[in-house]
């Protein structure tokens, strides 16, 4: 595939925030469910502004899915094109998710070209698929899937031992069973020391909040309780936000 150059001027953002006009070069081709500009609903940057670009494709099926619609839904895109729309946005940070995007393997020249674009750049990851080829800058949000998703056999254990400091850990939990399937998880090996965040965030609709928080509370767990600001800002199944 031949390599694509694009010009991004950004002229929203604020001054220094990226170069006026910046030549970047980059090669690919994604399936692309849709790009939008919204509010950062879980993670440590909850609650920001935040580009998403949302991949399609996942070969999980978990039971709490909220995003099935990413299964099949997509066209296909030049990553010059997807990074342009970005920009329009002038928003510093940027997410990439799914579906699972890792399984694209263009995805890793869009994570590069945000990188130098200047954005802050997030990839949320199912973590059943190795980690080792995000950029570095990229914080990883990887979740490790407990048994209420359906999919908890299927997770790539030799991640644990790739994650690095500005990454972070997502258990959805949906009862007490996976609360102490979490629980267990954490204080498994070191990893636990190495992250920015362990997140623990109920089953939205399923576990109530109070129920998690008291669990959290009683055994003195290291850990965010994690609600999914979105779907208090607007409705549970509203797309595009």
């Amino acid at each position: 595939m031949a390599i694509i150059a694009v010009q991004l001027v950004v002229a929203a953002a604020p001054p220094g925030l990226w170069p006026d006009v910046a030549t970047l070069q980059y090669e690919g081709m994604l399936t692309v469910n849709e790009v939008f500009h919204s509010i950062q609903g879980e993670s440590s940057q909850a609650g920001l502004p935040c580009v998403f670009v949302r991949l399609t494709a996942c070969d999980l099926r978990c039971a709490w899915c909220d995003t099935p619609y990413a299964f099949h839904e997509g066209r296909k895109r030049d990553v010059a094109d997807v990074l342009a729309e970005v920009a329009s946005y002038g928003c510093r940070l940027v997410e990439v998710t799914g579906g699972e995007p890792l399984l694209q393997p263009d995805v890793y020249p869009l994570l590069q070209g945000l990188l130098d674009a200047g954005h802050d750049v997030l990839v949320e990851t199912g973590g059943h698929i190795s980690i080792e080829r995000v950029p570095a800058g990229v914080a990883r949000i990887m979740d490790i899937k407990c048994p209420g998703s359906g999919e908890a056999a299927k997770m790539c254990w030799d991640n644990l031992a790739r994650l690095r400091a500005n990454d972070e850990v997502k258990f959805v939990i949906a009862d007490r069973a996976d609360y102490d399937y979490a629980k267990t998880v954490m204080q498994r090996g070191d990893w636990a020391s190495r992250v920015a965040a362990i997140l623990f965030s109920p089953v939205h609709g399923q576990l109530p909040p109070a129920d998690l928080a008291a669990w959290v509370l009683a055994d003195r767990l290291p850990v965010r309780v994690q609600l999914q600001v979105h779907k208090y800002i607007w409705a549970p199944g509203t797309r595009g936000v």
